[in-house]
């Protein structure tokens, strides 16, 4: 890309788009207008007083009662690499679990915190293989972590997070898994389920802008931090010292706060309390459900089997002789709809459709099934017009 010239760059105004894609998700206007608050200081009492609400309310989120839940300032990945940095000392052996790109993520961060990872691979757009872990953690007592991807987002799978943690806690291991897109889309019960170390997202399910990681520590967890006896090796994400910030009501300064950015995911989380839990999940299921009925019709095949299938992210196979980019990039232009490509071994093989959080409506599942139709059909591909939106609207008339 050729840089543009000084004098002709003004202000940026972006496009609309309806975001279809592995996220960002669209974010929900009332976000957006909490964004647009006057800022105040990270350390002013009524920013203290949005953090505590905040705490309570992702605490719901995760469905747990963890005093140490609270958001990051920085997207995902910082999330993953919080925990990863406090929870792995040098030499200690993690069990890591790979089925998509974000596993392979979490044994780059073992080996940063020179750690000691444990490979388990499981075939991409299937769930973590429960026998595989309990066979690894039989083969390496001393292994203190098991790290599993609770929602892939690369393939669209969930795997059994409970299970996996019962078998880790059985051989007195902790766990470190990544809800980046299960948050806010389907069950993520912390407390029931025994997980120790957990990190989000908040531009997928939760409709809110990117830039900050919802993450909640047991209390297992922050004992084992707190105790530790070397230096936790990023000075920014040492619990050590979050804790005085987030963790108590008489904060020290640790860092300047992305206060609007917090603005933003405190008034999502009241969306997520208002609409209620059971209620988000039931929708994504819903709009999940139309998609797969219009998808059947135009005849796309889902990689992931419906028993681990994530109604968020949706991957279906591209038919044969159609170039995917080039629907992809006609979608993007003729309709201002973004869907995603496949990465690592599904390059090129399928397409990511995402119905998270603000997007997860009846308007983007039509918009999809249109727009896909419609370039199919003018690829060579074979289309009834108009079947697969049909199908979508019979699902949703079904459930009036």
């Amino acid at each position: 890309m050729v840089a543009p010239s000084l004098d002709k760059i003004t202000s940026f105004t972006p496009p609309q788009r309806t975001l279809m894609g592995p996220g960002p998700s669209n974010i929900n206007p009332r976000v957006l207008s909490a964004m647009s608050l006057p800022v105040i200081g990270h350390l002013d009492p009524a920013f203290a007083g949005m953090m505590e609400e905040l705490k309570v309310l992702l605490r719901y989120g995760f469905q747990t009662k963890n005093p140490l839940t609270y958001p990051i300032s920085g997207p995902g990945s910082v999330g993953m690499e919080n925990c990863f940095v406090n929870m792995v000392s040098p030499g200690d052996k993690v069990i890591v679990c790979r089925n998509g790109v974000f596993g392979g993520r979490m044994i780059e961060n073992v080996e940063r915190s020179r750690g000691i990872p444990v490979i388990i691979d499981d075939t991409w757009g299937e769930p973590v293989d429960p026998n595989k872990v309990e066979d690894a953690l039989k083969k390496n007592p001393d292994a203190r972590i098991v790290a599993f991807v609770h929602a892939e987002t690369s393939t669209g799978c969930e795997s059994d997070a409970k299970l996996l943690a019962q078998i880790a806690h059985k051989h007195d291991a902790m766990v470190i898994v990544d809800t980046v897109t299960s948050l806010g889309g389907c069950p993520v019960l912390v407390d029931e389920w025994e997980l120790d170390a957990v990190y989000s997202g908040t531009q997928k399910c939760l409709s809110c802008a990117p830039g900050l990681s919802p993450v909640t520590f047991s209390e297992r967890a922050v004992d084992y931090v707190t105790k530790r006896k070397d230096k936790v090796q990023s000075w920014f994400m040492d619990l050590n010292l979050i804790l005085n910030y987030w963790g108590n009501t008489a904060r020290t300064y640790h860092h300047t706060a992305p206060v609007n950015a917090l603005y933003g995911l405190h008034e999502a989380m009241v969306m997520v309390k208002e609409e209620g839990l059971e209620n988000a999940w039931a929708r994504h299921t819903l709009h999940h459900q139309a998609l797969k009925a219009g998808f059947d019709v135009l005849g796309l095949q889902f990689v992931v089997k419906e028993e681990s299938r994530l109604p968020q992210m949706n991957l279906v196979t591209i038919p044969e002789g159609i170039d995917e980019a080039a629907v992809r990039q006609e979608l993007l232009n003729e309709f201002n709809l973004e869907i995603g490509a496949g990465l690592g071994p599904l390059a090129g093989k399928v397409w990511r459709v995402g119905l998270m959080g603000y997007t997860a409506q009846k308007e983007s599942v039509i918009l999809c099934l249109s727009a896909l139709g419609s370039v199919l059909a003018r690829k060579g591909y074979a289309v009834n017009a108009g079947a697969a939106e049909a199908a979508a609207l019979k699902v949703y008339a079904a459930q009036k």
